[in-house]
């Protein structure tokens, strides 16, 4: 009986620990968004990588090659919000970098908050415009608080999106003094922060020069002449620490920060599930437009070099079986400067908003009397007066019919997208991007689409964006705790990250998360 007794309560404890193991949870979930990655040029620069980054992540991990974002347009600070919330601009509120605020008339930069001084820079910034829950405030919910979450980027949208409203640090390079900065909105900086060597960039950048880091960079590019492969950028001037956040030598100091938060910050050290949020850079240096140099290859063995030793300071630091790791893109494509494709017979042409806004105004005052009734304009969208209609006792909607008419007589105009259209308007092929990254408080009342080749010119702001629909193909990476080898091709999107993300970390998913997890 005894016997019988002894075996039953050894038979319990081993299915107790069974059990224990398998709700077991990662001790830390590390974030990786790198801008622009873009899988062709991921896979055409393979021959420069080592075994350590890039092929471990596709060989070992969980990997999607067909993942894409459902709104439109893209840029780095909606994605990150989107990868962090789990939803659509819509939705979390970040639509752009910036936007025009309709009430003081000027553009809001999308992190901007005069309320919380910077740390270490001039910036006043906090994540007030995003308005729904992230993966870290969940966290932060669920473990009352307990569980560390830090955000490290080079740029500051993108440091302060990915961190949400209650983590413990973001950081980002300033601009203006190159030093690792943050914000008071998260309270006193971590003691390890104020140790960091913020101001080794600054003291360094006058000797810096980018050059290729082996003579094999440049191989594997179709498109260049062997005089080609050399290049030598030295950052001077008063915009050289916003150009260096462009060079392939900006990945490095990503790297460095966070491999000092790791040794001094305490994540992942205790059974509480710890976040660490992470962007690397991978576009076109300086904002140029050219599709394939050797820049660019030069970007991707670096990074490669840096997700190597990332991977192996957490191994060793934290283990790999212990924290889940998933790397994907902002799934953008950055170009600052438009291709001259006149001269091989593409289809072009500009559309000048600034024009057209004068032109639209002057028609509204032919048809309602005289008044500012385009009241700003920006990007592609155009803001109304609606207060000016208030007064005139005019119905907004009745304006907007009015404007989309008109629109549409201009060269170059594709489509137009009211307010009442985006927000009450029946499906059209199309419409679901747009409805996706339009949010009322903050997108203007009409957005215009101009046609693929043609550029969209504000003359006021000296800036030119030529519109193109051309997709291009990114991945999403799951490595690390309990993650099992495989290729999935089905298509997915990037609001799976967070609930899957959550669903392993056993919480809940961001408040306005409506996607399951994907396993």
């Amino acid at each position: 009986m005894k016997k019988q007794i002894l075996t039953t309560f050894i038979a319990s404890i081993t299915i107790a620990g069974t059990m224990a193991q398998t709700t077991a949870v990662p001790r830390l979930v590390v974030g990786i968004s790198i801008d622009q990655l873009r899988s062709d040029y991921l896979n055409a620069f393979m021959p420069l990588y080592g075994e350590g980054g890039f092929k471990l992540l596709l060989e070992k991990g969980q990997v999607y090659s067909n993942i894409q974002y459902q709104h439109t347009p893209i840029d780095r600070a909606s994605a990150i919000a989107s990868i962090a919330t789990g939803t659509v601009p819509y939705n979390h509120g970040i639509i752009a970098e910036e936007w025009m605020n309709r009430a003081e008339l000027h553009t809001n930069y999308c992190v901007d908050d005069r309320q919380y001084k910077g740390v270490e820079t001039s910036d006043c910034t906090s994540p007030k415009n995003l308005l729904v829950s992230t993966i870290g405030d969940e966290l932060k919910a669920a473990t009352k608080g307990k569980a560390l979450v830090y955000s490290v980027a080079p740029f500051r949208e993108a440091a302060v999106l990915a961190a949400g409203h209650a983590a413990d640090w973001a950081m980002w390079i300033d601009n203006q003094t190159g030093r690792w900065a943050g914000t008071t909105y998260y309270g006193e900086a971590p003691s390890w922060f104020r140790y960091i060597d913020s101001g080794a960039l600054a003291s360094k950048i006058p000797s810096l020069t980018w050059e290729p880091s082996n003579d094999f960079v440049g191989e594997y590019n179709y498109y260049l002449t062997s005089s080609q492969k050399s290049f030598s950028h030295k950052f001077t001037g008063d915009s050289k620490f916003r150009v260096f956040k462009t060079s392939g030598l900006i990945n490095a100091e990503v790297t460095k920060a966070v491999r000092y938060c790791l040794e001094n910050g305490s994540a992942g050290v205790d059974e509480i599930t710890d976040y660490i949020s992470i962007c690397y850079y991978a576009g076109n240096f300086d904002g140029t437009s050219t599709a394939t140099t050797t820049e660019l290859q030069d970007t991707y063995k670096r990074l490669d070099d840096e997700l190597a030793a990332l991977l192996n300071k957490i191994d060793n630091l934290v283990g790999l079986d212990k924290t889940l790791i998933y790397l994907t893109s902002t799934g953008y494509d950055k170009e600052e400067t438009s291709t001259d494709i006149a001269k091989y017979r593409i289809p072009t042409g500009d559309f000048n908003i600034n024009r057209c806004a004068t032109l639209l105004n002057m028609y509204l005052c032919a048809m309602f009397g005289n008044g500012q009734y385009v009241e700003s304009y920006f990007s592609n969208q155009f803001y109304i007066n609606h207060k000016l209609l208030e007064q005139k006792q005019l119905k907004l909607a009745e304006i907007l019919e009015h404007c989309e008419d008109f629109l549409f007589q201009f060269s170059g105009i594709r489509d137009v997208f009211t307010a009442h259209r985006i927000t009450q308007g029946a499906w059209t092929p199309g419409i679901s991007s747009v409805r996706n990254g339009f949010n009322p408080k903050c997108s203007g009342d009409i957005i215009v689409q101009v046609s693929p080749g043609w550029n969209i010119v504000n003359e006021d702001r000296g800036t030119q964006k030529m519109q193109r629909d051309s997709f291009f193909e990114f991945p999403l990476i799951f490595f690390g705790y309990t993650i099992q080898a495989e290729k999935v091709a089905t298509p997915v999107t990037i609001d799976c990250i967070a609930p899957t993300v959550a669903h392993h970390i056993r919480i809940r998913a961001p408040n306005a998360c409506s996607t399951p997890p994907l396993f």
